[in-house]
């Protein structure tokens, strides 16, 4: 007993190495997730309903991202590979045998639980390409380049198969991050770009109609503001009216009155932007910032290549959350259907989203005890 007692946790510092916990990143998300009850409360036309069913994910989120970051590293490097493959055949699932709502078939029914297998590859993509360049030369080979732009193409195919090119869009992006800090070199990355634009015609062609509205509605938003362009030009009316400061908490128009659809999901930053004005906006976009950068930094601090390439697509990927939504709804980007992270009202994308927090804490936790 005398033992346990001596070698117990005495102080904060070595309780949070203790449970493998990053305070600072904690307590950014915490801040986030608190501003987002706020928001929604507002959104939602002040429903206590929908700030417990939120507060109650937050929780499993948090929870979950607890559990993730005990393990270790090296776990995760071993266990992608075949979550990836049992990810892929989910895919599969969904395209022979998935829930259809609202014209996407993007659900799997197992009676108990209804879930998204497409949420799973935003992790099971990247860590797998991570996982795969840990034992090659970098920067990779032609050859090696395009194994992991293979393994990158194939969930996203079927995704966007669903239809569903918000997820897609994030499964290609938190690959691709993968690839680029694997060390591209500057011609593959050309040869890429201009492959990608070699098939811009062909993916056109391939879109659901409402897909292709969806990208002229962004090219000129005023060519049918009561139908395809309502959203964005509602949005920005919510957005400008915002000014410096905001017309103050529960006191926005635009989603009060309904002029905003999808207040509480999609469209959540645009009464956020109303109600808090440029300064609130400023203060959220630093907030996100500082945890892209905490992360980025816990790649640089990695002790091996899998653990670099993973914390560094998985930070980038948190930003290419934010950089979407926000660009959606200011009109900047078409609509793609990305919530903002630990703000929007959702369930697995939240969990998926703490649980990649999870991986980062365990990696940069786990270099401190190596350290010791």
């Amino acid at each position: 007993m005398s033992a346990n007692a001596t070698n117990a946790p005495s102080t904060l510092s070595e309780w949070l190495v203790y449970w493998r916990i990053d305070l600072q990143l904690l307590v950014a998300l915490a801040c986030c997730a608190g501003l987002g009850l706020f928001v929604l409360y507002s959104a939602s036309g002040q429903s206590s309903t929908v700030v417990i069913n939120q507060a109650i994910r937050l929780g499993i989120g948090l929870l979950g991202m607890l559990v993730v970051a005990q393990i270790p590293p090296e776990w995760f490097r071993v266990a992608a590979p075949w979550v990836f493959g049992f990810g892929v055949l989910l895919l599969v699932l969904v395209v022979l045998l998935g829930d259809t709502a609202m014209g996407a078939r993007r659900w799997l029914d197992l009676g108990v639980v209804r879930f998204q297998p497409s949420e799973l590859m935003k992790l099971a993509a990247p860590l797998t390409v991570a996982a795969y360049f840990r034992d090659r030369s970098l920067p990779p080979n032609l050859k090696d380049v395009g194994v992991g732009a293979l393994l990158i193409a194939v969930p996203v195919l079927l995704v966007a198969d669903q239809p569903d090119l918000g997820t897609a869009l994030l499964i290609a992006a938190a690959g691709s991050f993968a690839l680029y800090f694997a060390g591209l070199r500057w011609r593959i990355i050309l040869l890429l770009v201009l492959i990608a634009a070699a098939a811009a015609p062909m993916l056109w062609y391939n879109m659901h109609e409402y897909q292709q509205e969806r990208v002229l509605t962004f090219l000129n938003p005023a060519r049918d503001p009561t139908g395809a362009g309502y959203h964005i030009s509602q949005s920005k009316i919510a957005i400008g009216s915002g000014g410096l400061f905001g017309k103050g908490w529960l006191n926005g128009s635009q989603a009060h009155l309904n002029f905003l659809p999808e207040s509480d999901t999609d469209f959540v930053f645009a009464v956020f932007a109303e109600e808090t004005g440029l300064f609130g906006v400023m203060a959220l976009l630093a907030l996100y910032c500082f945890i892209v950068a905490r992360g980025l930094y816990i790649a640089l601090k990695s002790q091996d290549t899998f653990q670099r390439l993973a914390a560094g697509s998985l930070s980038l990927t948190f930003f290419i959350y934010v950089f979407v939504n926000i660009g959606m709804v200011a009109g900047l980007l078409p609509v793609v259907g990305v919530p903002l992270p630990l703000i929007s009202y959702g369930g697995t994308s939240m969990v998926i989203l703490l649980a990649s927090f999870g991986i980062l804490m365990s990696i940069h936790t786990h270099r401190k005890l190596l350290a010791t």
